[in-house]
C-alpha cells in the first residue's frame, strides 16, 4: 500500500493533471465555432 501511495498516485495525479491541461490547451488551436459551447436547442 505504501508503493501505491508513494510511486502511483503521484504519478497518476500528475498524469490526470497534465491531460486537463491539455484538453484546455487544445481549444486554443480549435476553430472558434468548435471552441464554443453546444447549442441547448
Amino acid at each position: 500500500m505504501s508503493f501505491f501511495r508513494s510511486r502511483v498516485l503521484p504519478a497518476l495525479i500528475v498524469l490526470l493533471f497534465s491531460l486537463a491541461l491539455l484538453a484546455v490547451s487544445a481549444r486554443i488551436w480549435l476553430p472558434g465555432d468548435m471552441a464554443a459551447p453546444a447549442p441547448l436547442s
